[in-house]
């Protein structure tokens, strides 16, 4: 997952991380003791297992710790020298007062590096440096706080008084917006599904700019909301997999490319049984194994779907047939 540091200072892995280096560099735990394990880094820091592996694996590449049989993780043998101390920096300056922006802007920050799962309140409080309970007077549980967050963060890209010309222009920059939100904030595509919409204004935002741009071409008022969900399906599905990935890569402390290597031979077991000719055929002509690009897959599914809308949009093809499987339940939609 890739480090972030907002206002408020590095992520709590990090911050986690570098506590016990501190405490090895300064002797306080030495060369075969035991380090805290990830359950009590859970416990005592407030944050998700995810968070406090990242953190022993974070001094594990930096060579301070290792794993030992029966041991558990101990501080390796050959860890490195102190460096020379630093300057006492001067006292921080006084922490502004809190506020549920404060609040908020700290959650995100904290969802952003460690993804939405290691979120809590007392992760909150602490990177606050503040007590927990004292957050319940500006958002009432956690639950409130991510859909303050999700507000928040749909508010941080908006659109041109003068829309571009044409439909197809303003819903391709509909839809390039919602990209570069969820690549900001990857978290956000877990939010909500299409039978269950988030009533967030500056979600709504985004929705009529879509709407708008689809308005005014003859369609049936439910076909137009069905091209939207449509749209807006594309982009949510494909950005889910920009959270799930960095929970991966931090759950199991191995790269994308790490974890496919680990497996190569089950999938060449798959292609060498003759069960799956096609499968075997494709895969195998790939010389250097499939890169799965995710902007790139964004892109072309984009301009695929709005080439195969663009008949029903400007021909007058606007209305829903009633042939649709009457055991299908019609089940809501997106904003």
């Amino acid at each position: 997952m890739t480090e972030h540091t907002g206002p408020s200072g590095p992520p709590p892995y990090r911050r986690i991380a570098d506590d016990i280096r501190r405490r090895i560099l300064d002797g306080d735990l030495a060369p075969g003791d035991r380090v805290p394990s990830t359950r009590r880094i859970a416990a005592d820091w407030g944050v998700a297992l995810a968070t406090a592996t990242k953190a022993l694996t974070t001094l594990r590449l930096e060579g301070l710790v290792e794993a030992r049989p029966r041991a558990g993780t101990v501080v390796a043998a050959d860890a490195p020298v102190a460096p020379p101390r630093r300057p006492a920096s001067p006292a921080p300056a006084p922490e502004p007062e809190l506020t549920l922006d404060r609040i908020v802007r700290a959650a995100v920050d904290i969802a952003d590096a460690e993804g939405l799962s290691a979120l809590s309140m007392r992760g909150v409080a602490t990177r606050l440096g503040v007590a927990a309970m004292s957050l319940y007077r500006y958002v009432p549980s956690k639950d409130d706080l991510v859909l303050h967050m999700a507000d928040t963060a749909f508010g941080e890209e908006s659109y041109p008084d003068d829309p571009p010309e044409g439909w197809r222009a303003r819903v391709e920059l509909g839809a390039r917006t919602f990209w570069t939100l969820y690549r900001l904030h990857p978290w956000l595509a877990q939010l909500g599904s299409l039978t269950r919409p988030l009533p967030l204004p500056r979600l709504i935002a985004h929705g009529e700019w879509m709407l708008s741009a689809l308005d005014g071409h003859g369609l049936d008022p439910t076909r137009l909301f069905d091209i939207h969900v449509l749209i807006y399906s594309h982009v949510q599905g494909l950005a889910v997999h920009l959270e799930r990935e960095a929970h991966a890569e931090a759950a199991t402390g191995q790269s994308e490319d790490q974890w496919m290597d680990s497996r190569a031979s089950d999938f060449e077991d798959l292609m060498a049984s003759g069960r799956f000719p096609a499968f075997a055929k494709v895969v195998g002509s790939f010389d250097e194994g499939y890169d799965l690009r995710l902007d790139a897959l964004f892109t072309f599914g984009l301009e695929a779907l709005l080439d195969g809308l663009t008949p029903i949009i400007e021909g007058g093809r606007g209305t829903r047939p009633d042939t649709a499987d009457p055991g299908v339940r019609d089940v809501g939609s997106t904003p």
